[in-house]
């Protein structure tokens, strides 16, 4: 039975934590205290830690930096969940060696996604060490985490204002870019000249991955749809991260495929799909990518909706507007509001 150290100074939200962690199969351990947190941990070694950051006395930030400086605890999966959500804050998490940052309030099956994908990671990580017979460094880049912050720390820095082109095909792709503010549009063109939007990138997504063994030119341009900041790293330097680091490598590649699984449900969609579904799916793609979750209007062209969508603008204008007669979204201006994101999932 894997061992959970929860530490939490809300008693309702420790008690239902510590409820769902139960009953999904853990031992827990759980505190209000900071403090008492090391010593238990020290004491009992869990297999991974939750801890909230804003706590009296001792704060989570102080917590990972004693687990840090302890060869008994300095390889325990560390898990910050906070209501901070600011990206200096969570920066700050990463950069102290936090594995992870959720975001409450969460829903619980993201909470026991995080725990198990970390558990995974640790076993994965643990495999691979001591096939090879040696431990971690303390300069080796040892989760994507750390990666992106690699990028964040040592990347060339570019800025784009909105519509500018990022890059474009058949360009050669040298570096790949993390993107630190804003969002991207990916796009091809049909046989026609017409513009498909393939994919849509946003703050602390990766871009620009093409082979890392050749150097192919890009085939799509990326176009910036708000003003833009990235910072990039050669392709050769990433390629000697990666093969330094299987971990990262294993981290990079379940995204990648977590990709191709969107773009293939895209694809589906534009193709099967009716133009309300299609529609819907495509609004809240924009609303994730765009808003990060935050209650505030889509500034984006109608063309680019209909883009993704895989539909005429004028049907697109046309299920706007019936979608604002029910209820699911406001018009403001040019701006679009999501006001009920679960019935747009349910949109037939």
């Amino acid at each position: 039975m894997k061992k959970i150290l929860l530490v939490e100074d809300d008693p309702s939200l420790r008690e239902n934590i510590e409820e769902l962690l139960d009953l999904s199969g853990f031992q827990v351990y759980s505190t209000p205290d900071g403090r008492m947190a090391i010593d238990i941990a020290r004491k009992e070694t869990p297999d991974i830690v939750l801890c909230d950051i804003m706590m009296p006395e001792v704060d989570g930030y102080e917590v990972l930096e004693q687990f840090s400086s302890c060869e008994k605890t300095k390889h325990i999966p560390f898990i910050f969940v906070s209501a901070k959500t600011e990206r200096h804050e969570v920066r700050k998490g990463m950069d102290l060696g936090a594995d992870d940052y959720l975001t409450k309030p969460f829903e619980e099956e993201e909470l026991l996604n995080a725990i198990h994908s970390r558990l995974e990671k640790s076993k994965q990580l643990e495999s691979v060490f001591l096939k090879r017979g040696e431990h971690t460094k303390e300069h080796d880049i040892r989760s994507l985490h750390e990666l992106k912050n690699f990028f964040d720390d040592h990347g060339q820095l570019f800025s784009f204002k909105k519509d500018e082109t990022v890059y474009a095909m058949g360009e050669h792709s040298n570096m790949v870019y993390l993107i630190l503010k804003g969002v991207v549009k990916c796009c091809g063109l049909d046989e026609e000249g017409k513009e498909l939007i393939t994919s849509v990138y946003s703050e602390d997504d990766f871009l620009g991955f093409t082979s890392l063994t050749e150097n192919f030119p890009y085939r799509e341009y990326a176009i910036a749809m708000e003003d833009l900041e990235l910072a990039g790293i050669s392709k050769t330097q990433v390629k000697a991260i990666l093969e330094e680091n299987q971990n990262v490598s294993l981290e990079l590649i379940s995204i990648m495929a977590e990709d191709m699984v969107q773009i293939k449900k895209q694809l589906l969609q534009m193709a099967y799909s009716s133009v309300r579904k299609k529609t819907a799916q495509t609004l809240l793609l924009y609303s994730q990518a765009m808003n990060k979750g935050k209650d505030t209007p889509l500034k984006i062209a109608r063309s680019d909706l209909a883009g993704v969508a895989g539909i005429a603008t004028e049907s697109l204008i046309r299920t706007l507007s019936d979608f604002k007669d029910e209820g699911l979204i406001s018009i403001e201006n040019r701006d679009i509001r999501v006001l009920d994101k679960e019935a747009l999932k349910y949109v037939h």
